[in-house]
């Protein structure tokens, strides 16, 4: 719930703090003291679009700050130019985001603003709410997702299966093809090294004797003389001689193989000719299906499995198609269970709504529901959800959007809350224009709806013109507006008991002081009574119920 509500800078607003509580909270004042302005500096801080002009002269900024229960503040700043910064528990957020956070913390009536219930996504969830048929919109959301999941997989196997149709005679050349080259992972480096091999078979040779004539075993011989001189002045390098030993055997196995090699390698003319050739071909493969050979025998695999796919898409399509004709009928069923239970919950709606209508000042207003079916089924039903209302005899009932306009709207919006109260998960409800347009017992009615919605676990916060509400709320603040530093300046504050009654007399608007403060006391005593009387009652039943 909404705990406190600050506003700092907005047009008349200087600075003023809105403490608001569980139940029935009631904004009042003279005319023009501000109380609307408290109501858009709310929407302000539930994402409606800011204006730099709202920002009061001399000030840099509009501030708005919220604290809903006890761990969750919310803060938009707009500046003079126009800018809008906005705060979540201290973190940088968007208005899109704050706007949809608010959608779960406030329902907000007022002329203005876009009311929750006048979109048809939750005039139609709201229904299903009312209606208990929780268990068949899940039903129907799963099995229209299983359908879209089995028409997608058909469209898609159907178009791979045309794909590959159409170049099916490609991909055989592709697996044919590689498959008569063979070529094996490794194959083009071999033959690279091979054909250069072959290429300088004479100038190999040459070199390599070349090799085996540079290592001189003479010159191994003297130093072997030399270390043994050396050894028998100083026996301490005797050590030497195991180094002398390895060069020399070393020599001698380089010397040999240079010379082994140079006695092998010779030119072959034919096998360099083969081997081009067979480079060839794998140049060509690899410039088609490479750049390596891996990529070339993946690309044989792949064409091969996509042959494969025209043996199998015949049969796969088949069964497919049977279980998509199942989950066709599973949706169809679901979909019309959910119609029948939307059905009788818009008749049970509509007969609730329409008989607390005349207690609301509207005599002549009948409410309704009215589906509308839809050319295709959705994850959301076979129909659309639209309240209408008829507020005029002979007018025709017209979409709640298009029907009415300030405070019948407001009154409608209230019995449906009030009918609706068990369903609707939003903790905090705002009615500025509620009492446009009524008084006398129809003031009273309005009074008794209100406190009935706000009830003991959930808000309202009113803004009204009439004591006849007034007198019902659990809270009742007053705004003022006087002069501060030659601007007009609105502050609010909480009033009880004497402060209270002669708040009420002067709503009544009796000349007569002393008969208003008596006609006040009444009405609030009157207000008491019936509040006391609606909590026996639901204590009452609660203390009623069965144990489990």
């Amino acid at each position: 719930m909404l705990t406190e509500l600050r506003v700092r800078d907005l047009a008349v607003i200087a600075d003023v703090t809105l403490p608001l509580q569980a139940g029935l909270n009631v904004l009042t004042g003279e005319t023009g003291a501000g109380k609307s302005m408290l109501v858009d500096a709310l929407a302000l801080l539930l994402g409606e679009r800011a204006s730099a002009d709202m920002v009061r002269p001399g000030a840099e900024k509009t501030v708005i700050e919220a604290l809903f229960g006890d761990d969750l503040v919310v803060k938009r700043e707009v500046t003079r130019e126009g800018r809008s910064r906005v705060w979540i528990n201290g973190s940088p957020a968007t208005v899109g985001m704050l706007a949809e956070l608010g959608t779960r913390l406030v329902d907000l009536h007022g002329q203005h603003e876009t009311q929750s219930l006048l979109k048809p996504d939750a005039q139609r969830d709201i229904l299903d709410a009312y209606a208990g048929a929780a268990v068949e919109r899940v039903a129907v959301r799963d099995a229209h997702q299983r359908l879209r999941d089995l028409e997608q997989r058909e469209a898609e196997l159907s178009d791979r299966q045309d794909e590959v149709r159409r170049k099916a005679d490609y991909l055989r050349h592709v697996v044919q093809e590689i498959e008569r080259a063979a070529p094996n992972v490794g194959e083009d480096e071999s033959l690279e090294a091979e054909a250069k091999r072959l290429a300088h078979a004479d100038e190999l040779g040459r070199l390599a004797r070349g090799l085996e004539e540079t290592i001189d075993g003479a010159k191994l011989g003297l130093a072997q003389k030399i270390l043994s001189a050396l050894i028998k002045i100083d026996p301490s390098l005797a050590q030497w001689q195991e180094l002398l030993d390895a060069a020399s055997a070393n020599a001698q196995e380089l010397s040999d193989a240079a010379r082994a090699y140079g006695a092998n390698v010779e030119g072959d003319p034919a096998r360099l000719t083969a081997v081009e050739q067979r480079r060839d071909v794998l140049s060509r493969l690899q410039h088609k299906y490479g750049p390596t050979i891996p990529d070339i025998l993946a690309t044989r695999d792949s064409s091969a499995r996509e042959l494969e796919l025209l043996d199998t898409a015949d049969l796969d399509l088949r069964n497919l198609a049977e279980d998509r004709v199942k989950a066709a009928a599973e949706f169809t069923l679901s979909c019309t269970a959910l119609t029948k239970k939307r059905t009788a919950g818009a008749a049970t709606l509509s007969r609730a709504v329409n008989e607390l209508l005349p207690a609301l000042g509207m005599p002549g207003g009948r409410f309704e529901t009215s589906f509308s079916l839809l050319p295709s089924p959705k994850g959301d039903g076979a129909e659309g959800v639209v309240f209408q209302v008829e507020l005029n005899v002979g007018m025709g009932p017209r979409p709640l959007a298009r029907a009415a306009s300030g405070g019948e709207l407001s009154r409608l919006m209230l019995a449906l809350k009030v009918v609706l109260s068990a369903h609707d998960a939003v903790p905090t409800l705002v009615f500025d224009e509620v009492d446009q347009g009524i008084g006398g017992e129809v003031g009273v009615r309005v009074g008794e709806a209100l406190a009935r919605v706000a009830g003991a676990e959930r808000q309202a916060l009113v803004i009204t013109h009439l004591p006849q509400i007034a007198v019902y709320a659990d809270h009742h603040m007053v705004v003022a507006k006087g002069k501060k530093g030659g601007l007009a300046t609105s502050d609010v504050e909480v009033v009880e008991g004497e402060s209270r009654v002669r708040e009420i007399a002067r709503m009544l608007g009796d000349a007569d002081m002393e008969t208003a403060l008596r006609h006040a006391a009444e009405l609030l005593r009157t207000a008491s009574a019936k509040s006391a009387s609606r909590s026996e009652t639901r204590s009452s039943r609660g203390s009623a119920r069965p144990r489990r």
